[in-house]
C-alpha cells in the first residue's frame, strides 16, 4: 500500500446508531477492498465525523456500496475549527485537484449539513456566499448537478448544550452514500417468514460486513432459524446454507410467530424469504441437524460462519442425545431408539462452535457470532478463544440493565490439525465460560427483581 502521505483524505459521515459496531465494520470493509485503517484514526468515538486516509476514490466508493453504519463519504478539501481556519485550509488545497470539478462546462450545487443544530435559510446562504473565493466557473444546478459539494458543521453531541459556534467545520466533494436504505427495504416487518428471534436487518448486514462476506463466498449458519442472516450474505453475492435442530422451523411448519396468525402457511420457509428479495439463486440448502454433532467430512468448506446461537430465553438450547446420556433421576425408555432432547450448555455450545469454525473455515475466513453476557460479572476473559482463531472485534449491544450480548468476530489464522488435539480446551481453557451456562437464570432473576421492586408499596 502507498505511504500515508500520498493517500487522499476523505470525510466519513457516520450514522449515530450501533456506535460500537461502526469502527469494526469500516475496518473490515477497508481491509476487504485493499485499504487500511491507521491507528491514529481510532479516536473519533461517538462523533459522526471521521477523517480517513484512503488509497483511491474507487476504494471509497466500494466502501459505501457495503456499509450500513455510514451515511456518506466526501473528498475532504478543507477542515477547521472556525470559518477562518476552514477558508485558510481551502486556500492551501491544491488547485489542480479542484479544477476537474469546477471548470466552465460543469454544473454543481453546495449543500449545508449541520449536526446537533438547525440553521435558517439565511444562515445557509451566508455560508455558501462566503466560499466565493473558490474557483467555481461552472453553473449552479440544484436539481441534477454533476458535482455536489457540502459544508458540514459539528456542534457536538449534547442536545441540551448546543454551542453558538461549531466545534469543527468541513468542506468536501460528495462521493457516495452508504446503504442505510437496506435497513428499511429488508425490514423484518415486511419479511415473508419470521420467527421469535429473527435478526434485525441492520445488524444482519453489519454481521455480514464484519465477516467480510463477498461475491461467490460460501457462508454457513449452524443455528439458521428463519434464515435472516443468510439473506444479508446473499445480498452481497454469497452462496448460503445452514442447519438447525428444529424440524418445524427448517420446514416452515407449526405455529406462526406473526401477530394475528395462528399457523404458518405452506409457502413460509427460508427459500421463500430469499425468493422475496430476488436472492433464491444464492440459496444452497438448509438441513435439520444438531450443531453439537456436525455431520461434515473433514475439510475447509466455508469463507464465513455467521450465526446467532440460542441463549435459552426465547429459543431453548437443546441438543440430541441417547438414552445413556439422560441424567439420573429421570425415567428412561430402554426400548426407544429415538434420540432424546438434552440441555445444551452455552459453554459447550461455544466450544463446539469455535472448534467447528477452526476446522471448516478457509484460512483467513471469519466467524461472527453473538455472545450473551450477564454484565455485572462480565470480563474479557469470558470471551471464548481457540488457538486457530484470533479475535478481531468485540462489540456490545445492551439488552437490559443487567444483560447484553456481544458481537464477536474472529478470523482463522492457523490450520486445524486434529479434533482430539483441541479436546483438552474444554477443561483447560473454557472454565471462565461456565458462567454463561446460568445466563437464563440471571436474565430472569433481574426481571423478577425489577417486577418486585415495581410492585413494592411505597412507605410514606
Amino acid at each position: 500500500m502507498a505511504l500515508p502521505c500520498t493517500l487522499n483524505r476523505y470525510l466519513l459521515l457516520m450514522a449515530q446508531e450501533h456506535l460500537e459496531f461502526r469502527l469494526p465494520e469500516i475496518k473490515s470493509l477497508l481491509s476487504l477492498f485493499g485499504g487500511q485503517f491507521s491507528s491514529s484514526q481510532e479516536t473519533y468515538g461517538k462523533s459522526p465525523f471521521w477523517i480517513l486516509s484512503i488509497p483511491s476514490e474507487d476504494i471509497a466508493r466500494n466502501l459505501m456500496k457495503r456499509t450500513v453504519c455510514a451515511k456518506s463519504i466526501f473528498e475532504l478539501w478543507g477542515h477547521g475549527k472556525s470559518p477562518e481556519e476552514l477558508y485558510s485550509s481551502l486556500k492551501n488545497y491544491p488547485v489542480e485537484k479542484m479544477i476537474p470539478f469546477l471548470h466552465s462546462d460543469s454544473t454543481y450545487k453546495i449543500k449545508i449539513h449541520t449536526f446537533n443544530k438547525t440553521l435558517t435559510q439565511e444562515e445557509k446562504v451566508k455560508r455558501i456566499d462566503a466560499l466565493e473565493f473558490l474557483p467555481f466557473e461552472g453553473k449552479v444546478n440544484l436539481k441534477k448537478p454533476q458535482h455536489v459539494f457540502s459544508i458540514l458543521e459539528d456542534y457536538g453531541l449534547d442536545p441540551n448544550c448546543i454551542p453558538e459556534n461549531p466545534h469543527n467545520i468541513y468542506f468536501g466533494r460528495w462521493i457516495a452514500d452508504g446503504q442505510r436504505e437496506l435497513i428499511e427495504s429488508y425490514s423484518v416487518k415486511k419479511r415473508h417468514f419470521i420467527g421469535n428471534t429473527s435478526m434485525d436487518a441492520g445488524l444482519s448486514f453489519i454481521m455480514a460486513n464484519h465477516g467480510k462476506v463477498k461475491e461467490n463466498d460460501i457462508v454457513f449458519d449452524p443455528f439458521v432459524g428463519t434464515g435472516g442472516l443468510l439473506i444479508a450474505s446473499a445480498h452481497f453475492g454469497a452462496y448460503v446454507c445452514g442447519t438447525d435442530i428444529d424440524y418445524n422451523t427448517v420446514h416452515g411448519l407449526g405455529k406462526a410467530s406473526r401477530k394475528n396468525q395462528k399457523w404458518r402457511g405452506p409457502d413460509e420457509n427460508i427459500r421463500a424469504n430469499l425468493r422475496q428479495y430476488g436472492l433464491e439463486k444464492f440459496y444452497l440448502d438448509v438441513l435439520v441437524s444438531d450443531a453439537s454433532k456436525p455431520s461434515w467430512r473433514k475439510g475447509t468448506y466455508f469463507d464465513a460462519i455467521i450465526t446467532d446461537p440460542p441463549y435459552g430465553i426465547r429459543e431453548s438450547t437443546r441438543r440430541t442425545g441417547s438414552q445413556k446420556e439422560i441424567p439420573k433421576g429421570i425415567e428412561k425408555c430402554p426400548e426407544s431408539h429415538v434420540p432424546v432432547s438434552l440441555s445444551y450448555h452455552l459453554s459447550d455450545m461455544f466450544f463446539d462452535l469455535l472448534n467447528f469454525a477452526a476446522e471448516t473455515l478457509v484460512l483467513g475466513g471469519r466467524l461472527v457470532y453473538w455472545l450473551p453476557v450477564y454484565t455485572p460479572e462480565y470480563t474479557e476473559e469470558m470471551v471464548p478463544w481457540h488457538p486457530c482463531l484470533t479475535l478481531i472485534s468485540n462489540c456490545e449491544q445492551k439488552l437490559s440493565s443487567h444483560t447484553s450480548r456481544r458481537l464477536i468476530t474472529m478470523e482463522k489464522v492457523k490450520e486445524f490439525e486434529n479434533r482430539d488435539q483441541y479436546s483438552q480446551l474444554r477443561s483447560d481453557h473454557f472454565l471462565p465460560y461456565q458462567g454463561h451456562n446460568s445466563f437464563r437464570e440471571k436474565y430472569f432473576s433481574g426481571v423478577t427483581k425489577r417486577i418486585a421492586k415495581e410492585e413494592k408499596p411505597s412507605q410514606e
